[in-house]
């Protein structure tokens, strides 16, 4: 890639981020900078927006391609355009300053996932330039609030859904490419997600009379609150099972491992004690073995010398396809209730389908993978323990993949959602190619 391309590449990428637009009910961006933000991609994007239909989505945007053959099912490509907030503190640049330093672009949204948008309609750009027509029909979700449970993403695919119209394929964003993914594998692989957790949002209340300070009784509120969660962070509450896409992941893994890592590609189906195995996968991959639950929040009482009469914990929780969500929540239920607390049910997310690794969807993403990333080892399925919006499309596809083509550094995978997010300048080109590939092919 010319130097000269590859910071025209950055420069677009950086006018994307340089624009806030941050979603969170406490802290959302005013509703101006989102505008800015669509108006921008026309500006960046004509050759694409001439080329496409733009139907209604809310706020986000949806563009249709129309192709050659109008017989076949169309295909969807998703990303999305919304970013979670960013103070600034401990960042090397200011969060929305677009920072080029020679090697890397930083920025809320680098990662996740104005890169995402911006490779995907760079690539339709160019080719809606040379006068390229998609061999089928083509739609474009560009959705502006996946940060907050994508409603619009959810709609979109509801109208789908009762117009009776499908889609082969869905492309959205997910996994990335990732060097020593899981302890012991050795090489780069691009992680391809097939699936995803669903999420249950819990509040735990512990009650009591209260009364005064100085004369407690034993297990007030918060002493019962804590007990209760030390008992769930020390015990495995949750089933735990190799599931299909967890065999598939460790068998493809397991050539790229030494000595007894190698028997992890066999796990799945030589019925191994999954107990003994769970520390060999490290907390990444243990997560996919059962539902997982963290407590994010917790508040009660009204005076430093009065116990509460009401003390309360939130939880997320990420389930997995073999429970489900009613099996979870009533597993983390029965243990609540040994320790006095009343169990609610905040929200529930929808459960994703899980797309089988054989189809052409996925052998697509390898082909692409192949013909732009030649370093990547291989093409490795997981379950995303994320959200996308792409769950919400299952309704209307038997084949969602969640993939971006940017490959990662050590310690990348932590900025996103956290401090100094930046995508490497060098991943540019290749993430441009890979939807190029794919609009050309499918």
């Amino acid at each position: 890639m010319s130097e000269e391309r590859k910071l025209e590449y950055a420069s677009r990428l950086q006018r994307m981020i340089r624009i806030e637009t941050v979603s969170d009910p406490g802290r959302r961006s005013p509703e101006e900078d989102f505008d800015r933000f669509r108006g921008l991609l026309r500006e960046l994007f004509p050759a694409l927006f001439a080329a496409c239909v733009q139907e209604d989505a809310g706020g986000s945007i949806l563009l249709r391609w129309r192709g050659d053959v109008s017989s076949a099912l169309p295909v969807m490509f998703m990303n999305h355009f919304d970013v979670v907030p960013a103070d600034g503190k401990g960042w090397t640049f200011p969060p929305f300053s677009g920072e080029i330093d020679g090697e890397r672009l930083w920025g809320r949204g680098t990662l996740d996932d104005k890169g995402g948008v911006w490779a995907m309609m760079q690539a339709a750009e160019e080719l809606a330039e040379e006068g390229f027509v998609p061999p089928r029909d083509i739609y474009f979700e560009i959705g502006c609030d996946e940060e907050i449970r994508g409603h619009n993403a959810d709609a979109i695919s509801a109208r789908f859904h009762d117009q009776g119209k499908r889609f082969e394929m869905v492309f959205d964003e997910g996994g990335d490419i990732v060097r020593d993914p899981i302890s012991g594998a050795k090489g780069l692989f691009a992680m391809v997600g097939v699936g995803e957790k669903s999420v249950v949002e819990l509040k735990f209340t512990a009650r009591s009379e209260g009364g005064h300070a100085s004369t407690p009784d034993k297990d007030t509120p918060f002493v019962r609150l804590g007990k209760f969660m030390a008992y769930v962070d020390r015990h495995q509450i949750f089933d735990v099972e190799i599931s299909p896409v967890v065999s598939e992941m460790l068998t493809r893994l397991s050539p790229y491992m030494k000595g007894g890592g190698k028997l992890l590609g066999k796990a799945g189906k030589a019925k191994k004690p999954i107990e003994m195995l769970k520390p060999k996968l490290g907390g990444t991959v243990g997560a996919l073995l059962s539902t997982t639950i963290a407590f994010t929040m917790a508040g009660g009482g009204e005076a430093v010398n009065v116990i509460p009469k009401e003390a309360w914990a939130i939880a997320d929780m990420r389930c997995s396809h073999h429970q489900g969500q009613d099996a979870s929540i009533a597993a983390v239920t029965r243990i609540a209730k040994r320790f006095g607390l009343e169990t609610e049910v905040i929200t529930r997310s929808v459960s994703s389908d899980i797309t089988d690794h054989g189809c052409r969807a996925f052998k697509l993403v390898e082909e692409a993978v192949a013909a732009v990333l030649p370093d990547v080892d291989a093409c490795v399925p997981y379950l995303m323990t994320g959200g996308s919006d792409s769950r919400y499309f299952g309704r209307v596809c038997d084949q969602c993949i969640r993939f971006l083509p940017f490959v990662l550094e050590a310690g990348q995978l932590s900025s996103i959602h956290g401090v100094d997010e930046y995508v490497g300048l060098d991943s540019l080109e290749p993430a441009v190619d890979y939807y190029k590939y794919l609009i050309k092919n499918v």
